[in-house]
């Protein structure tokens, strides 16, 4: 047997493409996510999910586990620490038995901490994105001991980055979001 299958590590990994990013700290998410509703954004779910970051010398280390799932995620991302729309590389790869991996991680790096949110997420498709067959992800987050953020989390590329940092630029006017409310650091980065 190999040493992935005995850890549970699903053979199927993934690079996701780049992508662009931001965060915002809100007060109120209802008022986001009426706004939501009335530009016909799509509801996927609400999930808890819990994120143990290791430390690693470069970018973030992160498993993640939801809430009523046998799967966890173990995500590498590199990412700007900029305020407003950030490119990130994400790496994920998916794992069938979290609590032996979590085991392994927890030996082998220390713990830099555990991040605990209830993420409700939509689908937006305006009709810029509806021709390209492209969309926005939006994460609408409460999390313990930081309080209420709006995330959107887009696919991206190296020519069209530009284009779609605007996007979530609008995106952002449009949901009464203010710069002063932009987030640069991770949700780590602001607990540890």
């Amino acid at each position: 047997m190999k040493v992935g299958e005995k850890l549970g590590i699903k053979a199927s990994s993934r690079f996701e493409d780049k992508l662009v990013e931001l965060k915002a700290k809100v007060d109120d998410l209802d008022v986001v996510k009426r706004k939501l509703t009335s530009l016909g954004a799509h509801y996927m779910g609400t999930f808890r999910q819990n994120d143990v970051y290791f430390n690693v010398p470069e970018g973030r280390l992160k498993l993640r586990e939801v809430e009523g799932s046998k799967e966890a995620e173990l995500v590498y991302y590199e990412r700007e620490n900029i305020v407003g729309p950030k490119r990130s590389d994400v790496f994920i790869m998916k794992i069938q038995e979290p609590a032996v991996f979590k085991i392994l991680l927890e030996k082998l790096l220390k713990t830099r901490a555990i991040v605990e949110k209830v993420r409700e997420i939509y689908q937006y498709q305006g009709t810029l994105l509806a021709s390209k067959r492209r969309y926005v992800k939006i994460h609408l987050d409460k999390v313990k001991e930081l309080g209420m953020f709006v995330e959107f989390e887009m696919k991206t590329s190296d020519q069209t980055v530009e284009r779609d940092r605007q996007i979530l630029w609008n995106l952002m006017d449009e949901l009464g979001i203010k710069p002063e409310q932009l987030e640069r650091l991770s949700y780590v980065d602001l607990i540890s």
